[in-house]
């Protein structure tokens, strides 16, 4: 099993949304850096766990846990001109762009916020500080473990 981090700003798609959205699925999409697209397609698998963070917002931080339901597939955006996520250099035959499906596991009763985070020595390491623009980031099981320990 591989642990993750995966980054949503809360005004276009939350934890909230998840909760609600039904049978507490969704399409994980609109990932546009390659970097993320590279671990969406070939790293995440099914079962593998998720912390979903929200970020770009006053109070960044992780919300809660989500799996991973359903391995990568191209993300149907792509191909649609009326989207955001549109890419005309994406065709059928060679998508650019992929997507995953996610179940929410547990919703937290408080956001952990970045500075707690931050304020951890044991995740001094972590790719979430080392390239704070990714928005899907792996951790390792210590990481996920030390993450886990503070919502608790």
């Amino acid at each position: 099993m591989n642990y993750w981090l995966f980054k949503s700003e809360p005004d276009v798609y939350g934890i909230d949304q998840l909760a609600k959205a039904p049978g507490q699925r969704c399409r994980w999409d609109g990932i546009r850096n390659y970097q993320a697209r590279n671990h969406l397609r070939d790293d995440v698998k099914v079962g593998d766990l998720i912390l979903f963070y929200h970020s770009s917002c006053p109070r960044p931080g992780v919300a809660g846990v989500m799996e991973v339901v359903q391995a990568a597939y191209p993300d149907p955006a792509q191909f649609d001109p009326e989207s955001d996520y549109h890419d005309p250099k994406a065709t059928e035959e060679n998508p650019r762009w992929y997507a995953l499906d996610v179940k929410l596991v547990k919703k937290f009763a408080q956001l952990l916020p970045l500075s707690e985070l931050k304020a951890q020595p044991q995740l001094a390491d972590m790719a979430l500080f080392k390239q704070g623009r990714l928005s899907v980031v792996p951790l390792t099981e210590a990481e996920w473990r030390t993450i886990l320990s503070l919502e608790e």
